[in-house]
């Protein structure tokens, strides 16, 4: 115990050595419209609600979810009312929750998954396996073995990747659609890269939108650089500090995006 202890906190500490010193963002910054602010709503909900289905199959949010889930109010499933949803799992520690369904408002099928959940143990230790990893050729065949990924974050996302696809193959069947769109917040949003790739190659005539909010590193930059022909767009917050970890330094790097 008392090693596993000091293993965890020396993975921190070489986390935290090898973050980025901040530097000036090059050249200049231009203001988000309103209008354009307005256009991430749904996404943001559809992250936001993730944190308070745990695989329900009633969409439900913030009304029977226990703490700290129920302190999320319905809003999240108000202000995505026609979403149908068609399945959800993941039990809010190892497996973050995440569901699949169909929205008429986007045309699109949507993925979205959890993010991390500070008050549970394996949620946290989900990220604290940084180390990058080749990626699962089970899951990622033919993937180039020079695209390394964060390692918890690849386990994660293998805990639900065959339901999600199974799902996922289901409402595009049902809805003759090939459009799906995937979201996440923070750990959510690592997962729904990983998932983006994972869902192209097993169903390449699908389109894929990737949303994420706060996200971490996921991978190094060949992975960075695999992903940068996907439609992506990163919305984070100037104080926020996920976005600049694993650091660079770890051979971590973001995709280029919105």
């Amino acid at each position: 115990m008392v090693f596993s202890t000091l293993f965890v906190l020396a993975q921190v500490l070489v986390s935290a050595l090898a973050a980025p010193v901040l530097n000036e963002r090059a050249g200049t910054v231009t203001a988000a419209s309103a209008s354009l602010v307005s256009s991430f709503t749904p996404y943001i909900q559809f992250a936001r609600a993730a944190y308070c289905t745990e695989g329900a199959s009633v969409w439900s949010c913030g009304v029977t979810m226990v703490q700290p889930r129920d302190s999320i109010p319905p809003a999240a499933c108000n202000a995505i009312s026609d979403f149908q949803i068609y399945a959800g799992g993941g039990d809010g520690a190892a497996t973050p929750s995440w569901f699949v369904g169909w929205s008429p408002s986007l045309s699109s099928v949507i993925v979205a998954h959890e993010g991390t959940d500070p008050t549970e143990f394996l949620s946290l230790v989900n990220d604290a396996d940084f180390l990058p990893d080749p990626m699962d050729q089970t899951y990622f065949p033919g993937i180039s073995t020079s695209i390394k990924v964060h390692g918890g974050f690849q386990d994660t996302f293998k805990r639900s990747a065959t339901s999600i696809l199974a799902a996922v193959k289901k409402v595009m069947a049902a809805k003759s659609s090939s459009k799906v769109t995937l979201v996440g917040h923070s750990l959510g949003g690592a997962l729904a890269l990983l998932d983006s790739i994972y869902l192209k190659i097993q169903i390449p005539s699908i389109t894929t939108k990737i949303v994420t909010l706060g996200v971490p590193r996921v991978g190094n930059p060949a992975f960075a650089s695999y992903l940068s022909s996907f439609d992506i767009t990163r919305i984070t917050h100037k104080q926020d500090p996920i976005p600049i970890v694993p650091g660079r330094g770890l051979g971590f790097a973001h995709p280029q995006g919105m």
